[in-house]
């Protein structure tokens, strides 16, 4: 493996974690004064006008077509509905909490895969998952300690939506291009926003105060998630994928900090459970590519 490209991949990485925390400190800003179904419409609208600019940019736009729609759909129905619940969850949960049971994803695209891809759950895999969920139990604790309120129901929810957005996306880079996905992404996300937000006759303007926000929770989610495809391209997911765990105290710093969360080491013990967990994957998956 070449050195730079790990460098160059860790330096994605950093630009992906400080997305994913921008993201995070945006939409508590944002709550109480937008709804989440507000808060996708203008992210879309703003990841709409990116990816357009971008596209024009780098000469891609005729690589959007119309052969895939059915799979866009699905892949941002089920996105949708996690990014509502994580925008839920930040707003009314711990972070450390909401982004370490964010990190389960992977281990619901090992159970769901097999049924969509029509991959293998082989007993690594399986293993994983079991792992993944006893660290949900120690991160969760809903049997005692802290309660099981809505904000950590949705958290756990808005993991296995990302994970059907994941696989409906591997399925979708078997045929398109990245221009193409993110042009749906934006568009779909942005109708879907709009029709939830409207549902009442009231949607709320962005104001001075708010608009700075809205603006950097659209430009953050894009930037994340180009920082983490591009860094995967450089580097094996072996060495890229525990570099994004780094988020996890990071935002329970900024939690500390900034809205005076406490350091929880049950929290911190259930993330290393889960991390384990995927690294574990992994691993095994790299080996197994390796001696193909």
């Amino acid at each position: 493996m070449n050195a730079q490209n790990t460098l160059r991949a860790a330096a994605w990485m950093i630009g992906a974690i400080v997305s994913f925390t921008s993201m995070a400190i945006a939409g508590r800003a944002l709550a109480g004064q937008h709804d989440t179904f507000e808060i996708m419409t203008y992210r879309s609208l703003v990841g709409i006008a990116i990816v357009l600019a971008v596209g024009w940019r780098a000469g891609t736009l005729q690589q959007i077509t119309r052969r895939s729609l059915h799979i866009h759909f699905i892949r941002n129905i089920s996105h949708f509905i996690g990014q509502n619940l994580w925008f839920f969850a930040i707003a009314s949960a711990p972070l450390a909490q909401v982004f370490a049971l964010e990190f389960t994803s992977p281990l619901w695209v090992t159970v769901l895969a097999p049924l969509v891809l029509k991959e293998r759950l082989t007993s690594t895999r399986a293993l994983a998952a079991a792992l993944g969920f006893v660290g949900i139990l120690f991160v969760a604790r809903p049997f005692g300690g802290l309660s099981l309120g809505p904000g950590l129901i949705a958290a756990a929810l808005a993991a296995i939506g990302f994970a059907g957005s994941a696989i409906f996306t591997r399925l979708l880079t078997r045929t398109e291009t990245i221009t193409c996905i993110l042009f749906y992404l934006t568009l779909m996300q942005a109708a879907f926003g709009l029709i939830c937000a409207a549902h009442d006759g009231a949607v709320t303007l962005p104001t001075a105060a708010t608009l700075p926000w809205l603006i950097l929770v659209g430009c953050a989610g894009l930037v994340a998630h180009f920082c983490l495809t591009t860094a995967l391209s450089l580097a094996p997911a072996s060495v890229v994928m525990p570099i994004d765990f780094a988020r996890l105290p990071i935002i329970a710093i900024v939690g500390m900090v900034l809205y005076a969360e406490p350091l929880d080491p049950a929290i911190l013990a259930g993330a290393a459970v889960i991390f384990a967990a995927n690294w574990m994957n992994i691993r095994k998956e790299t080996r197994a590519s390796a001696s193909w």
